[in-house]
């Protein structure tokens, strides 16, 4: 639970500054919260095949979104990636 804390903490101080909501991090960061709460969700619902495919189309926005950042600017996807603890994408 020390993750999802941490992401609270984070979007806390990212809305306090509302003219950042649509910066690439914070996107990113409002994606990651709903795929782990739709993550846990699906644990119990195994069956839920709706919100199996919410998890897909925000995983593949999330994707989306960290391709574009580590494009325009590595460092900030490096720094990014470390404090929301998630992997980084496999290069072929």
């Amino acid at each position: 639970m020390v993750k999802n804390s941490y992401i609270s903490i984070f979007l806390k101080e990212q809305e306090e500054n509302k003219e950042n909501r649509g910066s690439v991090e914070f996107q990113v960061v409002s994606f990651t919260n709903k795929i782990r709460r739709l993550t846990s969700h699906l644990e119990l619902h195994k069956k839920d095949y709706l919100s199996q495919r919410g998890l897909r189309k925000i995983l593949g926005k999330r994707q989306r979104l960290l391709a574009y950042l580590s494009k325009k600017n590595r460092a900030r996807y490096k720094e990014l990636i470390g404090q929301l603890d998630i992997r980084e994408k496999k290069t072929r």
